[in-house]
């Protein structure tokens, strides 16, 4: 068992920790944070609470949050700790970590050279292998692994120019202000999820645009890709049913908007209406001799949850490879590849 901390208990990392608790490979030890309100109380139960700094310790036991010591103490106490506080703190926490002597995994949030190594489970496992640590990329650019890479995989990918059309805020936070009827484009071409997806896999061939919609539920991309030669729709299709953590959606069965999404995943009863998986329109990839069109969501909230996990196991070595970790990772889930197959069938 590997036992893991989880610094930041919110959008991320409120997740990550029911992630480890599902682990048969791991126990989650604590939860560390500085909150004092309804955030950090529903954590109570779950697993012991940590102060992340010792200032932070007397706020949180006066709010009556029950507080079982600080962050060092925690640390004492793992074999490695998921930093899923907010951007530019994680780098912070790093000689920390370090002087604790264990092992990190950061957040998209922090750039590529905070750790040297940025991780999706798919594309490079292997190479986070017994690493001090690694650095989930964020969910857009988990999301462009996962399609491009599954295009590369079957020798079809050339280049790709994609347009992301991102949401305002986290829906949590909707309350704090946010975009209401504009749009902000990001204030560079190519935006900052192509080059972060090229820490990753570096031979892609992308250039990506990205704006900020009047929307708080997920992301919504759009891609123009060129092949490496002629294919067919079936084969495109092919390839991405051969990849891990994409599953089809259908504008035929009424899943015409982002929000049809977000209400499917609430009947399936995904804890908190997440969904882990790239949600691609199948009935919209458009194959045109060796071009492809396409478009797809991505829930922002819950996407980059399982590549934790994974790196986890990768850099503890608790599994050998990629494939061995993520079929531990997407049976825990419950991942499937069509949302709305038949039941019974093979997910």
């Amino acid at each position: 068992m590997t036992r893991v901390a989880v610094n930041g208990y919110g959008v991320i990392g409120k997740r990550v920790a029911d992630a480890v608790k599902l682990q048969p490979d791991m126990e989650l030890v604590g939860i560390a944070d500085i909150a004092t309100d309804w955030r950090i109380k529903t954590a109570a139960g779950r697993a012991p609470i940590y102060a992340a700094t010792t200032e932070a310790a007397g706020d949180m036991r006066a709010a009556g949050v029950d507080v079982a010591g600080t962050l060092q103490d925690l640390l004492g106490r793992v074999d490695i700790v998921v930093d899923t506080t907010p951007k530019h703190i994680a780098a912070g926490n790093i000689e920390r970590y370090r002087q604790a002597g264990v092992k990190f995994v950061l957040q998209g949030g922090e750039s590529h050279k905070t750790t040297g190594h940025s991780f999706v489970a798919q594309a490079n496992y292997d190479s986070a292998l017994g690493r001090e640590s690694t650095r989930v990329v964020s969910c857009n650019t988990t999301s462009i692994v996962r399609i491009l890479g599954a295009l590369r995989d079957a020798g079809l990918l050339l280049k790709a120019r994609g347009v992301l059309i991102r949401r305002a805020t986290d829906p949590w936070e909707s309350h704090l202000g946010g975009i209401m009827n504009t749009m902000v484009p990001e204030p560079s071409i190519p935006s900052h999820q192509g080059p972060d997806a090229q820490t990753v896999l570096p031979d892609l061939d992308l250039v990506t645009i990205a704006a900020k919609g009047a929307h708080t539920q997920t992301h919504n991309h759009y891609w123009t890709l060129q092949l490496t030669r002629e294919a067919t729709r079936e084969e495109v299709l092919d390839a991405f049913r051969a990849a891990p953590r994409i599953a089809f959606i259908r504008i035929s069965d009424g899943l015409v908007a982002l929000n049809s999404t977000i209400e499917l995943m609430r009947d399936l009863g995904r804890p908190r209406g997440d969904m882990w998986e790239v949600a691609l329109w199948e009935d919209l990839v458009t194959v045109n001799g060796d071009e492809v069109y396409l478009t797809y969501q991505v829930f922002n909230e819950a996407i980059v949850v399982p590549e934790t996990i994974d790196a986890i196991r990768a850099l503890t070595g608790l599994a050998p490879d990629a494939a061995a970790s993520m079929a531990i990772t997407d049976a825990t889930f419950g991942m499937r590849k069509s949302f709305l197959e038949t039941p019974g069938a093979a997910s």
